[in-house]
């Protein structure tokens, strides 16, 4: 009998054994396309021989160092690459083990800083419903993620959520899509002032949506007013890219598209592609050095905070984006894929809005394209479309609650950043096979 606690006990999953380019193969035999990347995750898809190569380089000279006592070159260099191409005045480079933790990171490093700067009323972070920040305590108060944070309710932090920016259903008739966004991101305002500006520490959001609402992208405008906003009331911007950054979009940081800076971003996933858990929280010079020049510690860390071996497999990934021209690559095969998208379901009945950037795509899936109307939640849409695509060979993500936490499916696609035309050809015709036979 095995051990493992797997996440659907009700399940037996095949056993992954080897990993060929964009594909996943199992103990049978099976090949599976990785049409999503797992969770937006193996961008170099699988068996990367420069990747493994470092990794095993670094396991030779040097596997472990506690950051309590000693740094280490791939760490170091690692954070001058990612800093010397980051947006804005980002300067420090703080390294945990993936997504949750680096947002958790970034809600505590706020808090401390203004503290430190002699703000200590300054505890309230705003973010925003249909959202996703990771799954640890804070990292899932701050999300708006309905379904995930429902049974821990009485566990999450107090945090405000504001509307999403949504525009396929919350932009008016009577709005144009910049209207939009300058009404979506004045929310924010709005909520500042009701909890009081000297209250509020940051301000936190996904610059393109990903496992809860399916690679939703701002309305234009959006984020430059939010930056505004920010700006006006003292209050940090803190972007969490863990699921859209690294080149996802088509630029290393989501946030370039839309021409803001944060004060501090999270990054994951993309980071190390897969071949080692790693993660980071970026911030600003002037908030590490009010830390540095206070305390001058940051009451904060984890044991492998900047692993060694971590640090050398994300360096390798960082270096293979950036020095094989994949960022261009990314935005010419995100174009084709978009274009096949809409070619086999831009009037598809039930399909009622197809977005995202780059290699990130989202369509929402509707029951009645002209009323926008979602599928009852009682027909699991999304859950029997990953299934249906799964005994087919194609790895996606779909999931449920796109709207509200409770109504709505979508599905995301992030297939790797090598993935060739003839598969993206297969991800649709498996993808439409799936579909068809769910709906």
């Amino acid at each position: 009998m095995a051990h493992v606690f797997h996440r659907h006990s009700k399940s037996d999953p095949p056993v992954a054994v080897s990993g060929d380019g964009c594909y996943l193969i199992d103990s049978t035999g099976k090949r599976y396309l990785d049409g999503s990347g797992g969770a937006a995750v193996s961008c170099l898809g699988h068996g990367d021989d420069q990747v493994t190569a470092a990794i095993k380089a670094q396991l030779d000279q040097l596997a472990f160092a506690h950051t309590g006592f000693l740094t280490s070159a791939p760490a170091e260099t690692l954070a001058d690459l990612l800093i010397a191409n980051a947006p804005g005045d980002l300067d420090r480079v703080y390294f945990v083990s993936g997504g949750s933790e680096a947002t958790e990171a970034a809600i505590k490093l706020a808090r401390q800083y203004w503290v430190e700067k002699g703000e200590p009323q300054r505890g309230k972070l705003i973010a925003r419903k249909q959202s996703y920040h990771g799954n640890t305590i804070g990292a899932l108060s701050a999300g708006g993620n309905e379904w995930r944070r429902a049974q821990f309710e009485p566990l999450l932090l107090d945090i405000s959520h504001i509307d999403p920016c949504y525009d396929y259903r919350l932009r008016r008739a009577d709005e144009t899509p910049e209207e939009y966004g300058l009404r979506a991101a004045d929310a924010l305002e709005q909520e500042i002032l009701r909890l009081g500006p000297e209250t509020v520490m940051g301000f936190m959001a996904e610059p393109v949506v990903g496992a809860t609402a399916g690679a939703l992208t701002p309305a234009p405008g959006y984020f430059r007013r939010i930056r505004e906003i920010c700006d006006r009331y003292g209050v940090l911007l803190i972007l969490d890219e863990v699921m859209c950054g690294m080149g996802r979009t088509g630029t290393l940081f989501a946030c370039e598209h839309d021409d803001v800076a944060p004060d501090i971003v999270c990054i994951a996933k993309g980071l190390g592609a897969g071949y080692q858990p790693i993660g980071a929280m970026l911030c600003t010079a002037e908030i590490h050095d009010t830390i540095a020049n206070g305390s001058g510690f940051f009451q904060h860390g984890h044991t492998y905070n900047g692993h060694p071996v971590a640090a050398a497999a994300g360096l390798a990934v960082m270096t293979a984006i950036l020095g094989r021209g994949l960022l261009p690559r990314v935005q010419d095969m995100g174009d084709k894929l978009h274009q096949r998208l809409v070619a086999r379901f831009g009037q598809h009945p039930h399909v009622g809005d197809l977005r995202g950037r780059g290699l990130f795509r989202g369509i929402e899936l509707v029951e009645n394209r002209e009323t926008k109307a979602p599928f009852d939640p009682a027909r699991g849409v999304a859950g029997k479309i990953k299934k249906a695509a799964f005994q087919a060979g194609l790895i996606c993500y779909p999931m449920s609650g796109t709207i509200d936490g409770k109504r709505g499916d979508h599905i995301l696609l992030a297939p790797p950043f090598i993935i060739e035309e003839t598969q993206l050809d297969e991800l649709i015709d498996k993808l439409d096979d799936a579909i068809s036979s769910v709906i």
